[in-house]
């Protein structure tokens, strides 16, 4: 079913794709299959920097035996020549199975896909979508919770900009999840969220208040105030300390309730968190290897 699907939102997939994804990522932490992908070739094409991401694609190939082409900075490719993105991807199209692309624009993932017949998996669009890191989120939470089903979900910081909060929510939603929406006036999530979550009857709270429904919260999903998003430094230079996540905090919360970040974090949890057992942010970026796998294998047929 998931054949050759290019993976450009997480509404691309339905909730029993995602949960076959979930299946498969588990099998993968347990047992490694090193061959699986021999002969097949892999092109990271990165045209904004990213650590977490790139190379949790590229360790997830090549534990996988596969082979990774690609770059991590645009200025290191032809594009400084000023060759279009099209062109870009027709050529590469001809050198790999499969493009993992990251841009800053939203919207040019679901354009590569378009312009090739191999399948693309959309690693970052400005502040569009993530959709794998939308699924190793699924993964961890899962893993930690022991269901994705009628869960609260704190969601912190950067919440306008914040392309990992707007893809896990689309994917929570068919779980029957309560959300809390925790952010300054100036980084509240976007209406058209609010207004899907309406529209499905789904449970929601907007506060700048991080005290309040904290005792509640199943998972706390922290945001980093992303620097580069904001054309206005005076908004960033105002906003980017709105949160910061300490140790004591947690005092009261869940025994069960795990925070979770996509990374990088700058000042928004302190590292006296990182010692709490409800401190899950190192492992779940550990579990985007083993979902990395298991979307590539799924993609290309091999799962």
């Amino acid at each position: 079913m998931i054949n050759n699907k290019s993976l450009v939102s997480i509404t691309d997939y339905s909730k029993e794709e995602y949960l076959r994804i979930l299946q498969l990522a588990d099998e993968f932490e347990k047992n490694p299959q090193p061959g699986l992908l021999k002969d097949k070739v892999v092109a990271t094409l990165f045209f904004e920097p990213s650590t977490r991401t790139r190379l949790s694609f590229e360790s997830a190939v090549l534990k996988l035996g596969g082979k990774v082409i690609g770059f991590s900075d645009s200025s290191s490719s032809s594009v400084t020549k000023g060759e279009t993105l099209y062109d870009t991807i027709k050529i590469v199209s001809n050198y790999c199975d499969l493009i993992v692309m990251r841009h800053p624009l939203e919207g040019t993932a679901r354009f590569a896909s378009e312009v090739t017949n191999i399948p693309v998996v959309n690693a970052g669009d400005g502040a569009n979508q993530h959709p794998t890191q939308t699924l190793l989120d699924l993964y961890s939470i899962q893993k930690t919770q022991g269901t994705l089903d009628n869960l609260t979900i704190m969601m912190v910081g950067d919440l306008k900009y914040g392309r990992t909060v707007h893809s896990l929510l689309m994917a929570m939603t068919q779980f029957q999840t309560t959300f809390h929406f925790i952010s300054p006036d100036e980084l509240k999530m976007p209406e058209e969220y609010k207004y899907y979550l309406n529209q499905l009857g789904l449970k929601y709270t907007e506060q700048k208040d991080f005290g309040a429904n904290v005792k509640d919260a199943d998972i706390i999903y922290m945001t980093r105030v992303q620097k580069e998003r904001f054309s206005d430094p005076i908004e960033y230079e105002r906003t980017k300390n709105a949160y910061v996540l300490k140790n004591k905090m947690l005092d009261g919360t869940k025994e069960t309730m795990k925070v979770l970040h996509p990374l990088p974090r700058v000042n928004e949890i302190d590292q006296d968190v990182d010692s709490s057992p409800k401190a899950y942010y190192f492992t779940q970026a550990l579990n985007g290897v083993f979902v990395r796998q298991a979307i590539i294998a799924s993609i290309l047929g091999l799962k």
